[in-house]
Order: structure tokens, then C-alpha cells, then sequence
């Protein structure tokens, strides 16, 4: 199976990034739910760092197949945004979608 398409059973494999425990179990919890049952294997990982190791894009990591990557956008070391970039720039032949999320409600740290 290649990044970016489901598996032969149709269920997606899907990097969860979020540094709040509360956030990660929340979002585990909705794409396992009874309306995407068997849709989502979901891999759960506390910081950016961590899923760069995962996806191969830092020394020592080892590439693992992945569908798509849902990332919290604030986080400490490195933002969801600079995840994506990195994506991006480090593996730009293998198109992972990646969605960007935040729980946060101030408009001055949403706006930055």
C-alpha cells in the first residue's frame, strides 16, 4: 500500500501528533467512533519530533506507511505547521496529506 491511499481492507492509517493527552484520546475517540468504525488505524505520537522519527524524516527514524497526518498546530519545539513543512520538503515524492488542527480559542495565538 502506498501513502496517500487505503489499504486492501479500505482503512486508512493515520499519524495522530498532539502534545495534550486529553486532545490525543478525544480525536482517537471520533475516528474510531461507530460512523468510521474500521475505517482508521490511528497512531498516536506526543510531538512533532517523535512523528518525524516515525514517518523516517530524522536520523535513527524508520519509514513507516502512512495515509495522512493530523497534527495539533501548537506545540512545543516545533508548531504543526513546521511538521508539515517538513513533510513536505523532506519526502516531496510522496504526497501525505496532512491536516492542521488547533483547540485553541484566542484569536491572538490563533492569528500567529
Amino acid at each position: 500500500m502506498e501513502a496517500g491511499g487505503a489499504g486492501a481492507e479500505g482503512v486508512m492509517r493515520v499519524l495522530l501528533v498532539d502534545d495534550s493527552p486529553v486532545d490525543r484520546r478525544v480525536a482517537q475517540l471520533l475516528l474510531s467512533s461507530n460512523s468510521c468504525a474500521g475505517s482508521f488505524h490511528v497512531i498516536a505520537v506526543d510531538s512533532a519530533k517523535k512523528a518525524m522519527e516515525f514517518l523516517g524524516l530524522k536520523d535513527g527514524g524508520k519509514e513507516q506507511a502512512i495515509d495522512m497526518v493530523l497534527t495539533d498546530y501548537c506545540m512545543p519545539e516545533m508548531t504543526g505547521y513546521d511538521l508539515l513543512k517538513a513533510i513536505k520538503a523532506l519526502n516531496p515524492l510522496k504526497p501525505i496529506p496532512v491536516i492542521v488542527m488547533s483547540s485553541e480559542d484566542e484569536p491572538q495565538r490563533i492569528s500567529r
